[in-house]
């Protein structure tokens, strides 16, 4: 099957560009959680954003830096939510940063999903080791 995001990179398939660089495509999201919501992928296809080759990681996040200032500036937004799916709720398996305006009292509360509190520091301090240690060097 061929990824959707490919096809709008290589131009075979239209999509709303509002960036193209050598690093990465932006577009308008067709499911915006709000008019203006930019989807930034990077040129090359790759899963997720651990797949994405240490080289590569700064000059992508700049073109989403740039595109987060873009909706800001452009579209007059009081600032933006930037977030990235990896693998759950990835609905295309091609890194994607979602990058939506935001205006104070749009509706979008925190995070989209529920939190969940540790029951106490130790269990705080158990989650923080694994994830140390489980760091890439």
């Amino acid at each position: 099957m061929t990824c959707v995001f490919c096809a709008i990179v290589s131009g075979s398939v239209a999509a709303s560009v509002v960036l193209d660089t050598p690093e990465a495509v932006g577009f308008l999201d067709a499911r915006p959680v709000f008019k203006g919501h930019v989807l930034v992928v990077p040129r090359t296809h790759v899963d997720t954003l651990t797949d994405l080759p240490a080289g590569q990681v700064g000059d992508f996040f700049t073109q989403v830096q740039r595109v987060a200032h873009a909706v800001e500036s452009g579209l007059g937004a009081g600032g933006t939510f930037v977030a990235i799916n990896n693998r759950v709720s990835q609905s295309v398996p091609h890194l994607h940063v979602h990058v939506i305006p935001r205006t104070k009292g749009d509706g979008l509360r925190g995070f989209l999903w529920p939190r969940h509190r540790y029951a106490d520091d130790a269990e705080a301090t158990a989650y923080r080791n694994r994830i140390a240690a489980a760091l890439r060097p």
